[in-house]
């Protein structure tokens, strides 16, 4: 979805009354406690970028205690599979990806959740574009550069991604098909480990979210070569898309928001969803993600769980023709 489709969805959501802040009276059952947004990723990748801010801000709007619990592996799998046998009390959340609720489903042979029937869905939080990223060793300098060479070197070029059916895998999977190219798959237990063997040169290329590479980007310890967006990107704007490399129908877009388990009370979701959806709209929020390339962008209660059947059965067809699989 287009960034400015996103941001219409999300006005029209406004528009029609979708839930505001819930105030005191509601978040009261929640106030004091202690509620973990668990990641399912490792610390410092794109997904614990956009959850951290966020945690710190509804502790301070519930006046309640907000804990990050990183717990990596499987492409988000084992962190959203602990969220969805959680109790459905309001203290167990988790910031979702586009990976955990919307491709593997259909990457995976077998998921130990269902990312629809196990799942209460409270906010979509924000988008941001995976950008491909290659070693300063490397001879590229523009996408074409990178198709010359892994048609030299076939099998040859290693990309690392955060993971088995996450943005950045799936998003390289789908390229190498439009590209025609030979590029080996390396999955990582989350983004940070991933971009520390690229800058030490271990692996080539890598297929990430925009925030987690943007400062080596800056600093020069990287090189980026095109993000998957239809638009270029504010903070990379003398970066192109690969759809003007190119490759005119190409786009994939990252995005994250917060569930709770299955059968999760109405009056908590509603003050869940109200003080979620307060917070991404703020300009307190917007100021922290926008510079990373993040854009904040919210639809909470059925306005979001309709966004994800259409991204289920989006990213299912691109798994589809992709070809990619995991066990």
């Amino acid at each position: 979805m287009r960034r400015r489709e996103f941001l219409s969805v999300a006005l029209a959501a406004t528009g029609a009354g979708v839930l505001s802040r819930s105030g005191p009276a509601a978040a009261q059952p929640l106030t004091g406690k202690q509620i973990r947004i668990i990641v399912p990723f490792p610390a410092g990748g794109p997904t614990d970028i956009v959850a951290r801010p966020l945690a710190q801000m509804l502790g301070e709007a519930l006046k309640s205690i907000v804990v990050i619990d990183n717990r990596g592996g499987a492409g988000g799998s084992l962190g959203a599979d602990a969220v969805a046998k959680s109790a459905p009390d309001g203290l167990t959340l988790l910031m979702a990806t586009v990976g955990t609720h919307a491709i593997n489903p259909t990457l995976y042979k077998t998921l130990p959740y269902d990312a629809v029937r196990d799942f209460t869905p409270i906010c979509l939080v924000a988008v941001a574009p995976v950008t491909i990223v290659a070693h300063p060793s490397q001879p590229v300098s523009s996408l074409a550069d990178l198709v010359a060479l892994a048609k030299r070197m076939p099998g040859k070029l290693n990309y690392g991604s955060a993971g088995a059916g996450t943005p950045g895998h799936l998003t390289g999977e789908i390229f190498k098909t439009a590209a025609g190219i030979d590029i080996q798959h390396v999955p990582y237990r989350g983004s940070a480990p991933a971009v520390t063997d690229l800058i030490a040169g271990q692996i080539q290329i890598m297929f990430d979210p925009l925030q987690s590479v943007l400062a080596h980007v800056q600093a020069g310890r990287l090189r980026a070569i095109a993000v998957s967006s239809k638009v270029r990107s504010s903070v990379l704007a003398n970066v192109p898309t690969i759809a003007e490399s190119g490759y005119s129908d190409f786009e994939s877009t990252a995005w994250w928001g917060v569930f709770a388990p299955a059968r999760l009370p109405g009056a908590l979701a509603a003050t869940l969803s109200g003080e979620i959806e307060r917070i991404v709209r703020s300009d307190a929020l917007r100021g922290k993600l926008e510079t990373l390339g993040v854009l904040p962008t919210s639809l909470s209660g059925s306005a979001f769980a309709d966004f994800q059947q259409r991204e289920l059965a989006k990213w299912g067809k691109a798994v589809r023709d992709s070809g990619a699989t995991v066990e």
